[in-house]
């Protein structure tokens, strides 16, 4: 089941209660979920040590314990997929760090404006970024939500314009102005 309205249908019966409606939003979307994981730890390089589908499980149970959630869309999904997966991705680079004695930052830190969000980017200060990109959704949440779509999720122009409700025009400008933003952040050039 591909059709965006039928997989929104299965997430809002899931969140619902409807066990049937997990199973085939599980299997119906798996797949993307995989590659939405590979994107982000092509990005982490060797910063941490999860596999792929070692993220998209944990992923999986954490939008499992989502019963709030009322989906609005496949987009709306995917946006709450990237976000969860930041923090796991987060938290394991924060886990591997505490256990190398004096493991601190890695050398050549690499800098925002210069990553490709479909490219690797090893040196990356992740956890850096996401404090950065904290501050930035208290700040301006949509550009924040860019970002994590974007970077961490690795989505085109397209799939995230179609995520937030804008148009891609618009996603080109606001992913400019927050890499800008985060760039400033992240080299100190307040």
């Amino acid at each position: 089941m591909t059709d965006p309205d039928d997989v929104t249908e299965l997430l809002r019966a899931w969140a619902g209660g409807d066990e049937d409606a997990r199973a085939a939003a599980v299997a119906s979307l798996y797949e993307s979920l995989r590659r939405l994981a590979h994107a982000c730890m092509r990005r982490e390089g060797e910063a941490v040590t999860l596999q792929t589908t070692g993220l998209v499980h944990e992923a999986y149970l954490r939008l499992a314990a989502q019963r709030r959630t009322e989906w609005r869309s496949r987009g709306h999904f995917f946006a709450i997929a990237a976000r969860i997966m930041r923090r796991i991705l987060v938290e394991a680079y924060r886990a591997r760090r505490a256990q190398k004695r004096g493991g601190g930052d890695p050398a050549g830190r690499v800098d925002i404006a210069d990553v490709d969000p479909v490219a690797p980017a090893p040196g990356l200060d992740v956890e850096g970024l996401s404090e950065a990109l904290d501050r930035l959704a208290a700040q301006d949440p949509d550009h924040a939500r860019i970002v994590e779509l974007r970077f961490f999720a690795g989505l085109t122009v397209e799939e995230t314009a179609e995520a937030v409700s804008l148009s891609p025009a618009t996603v080109k400008r606001e992913w400019a102005l927050a890499r800008a933003w985060l760039h400033r952040e992240l080299s100190g050039d307040g």
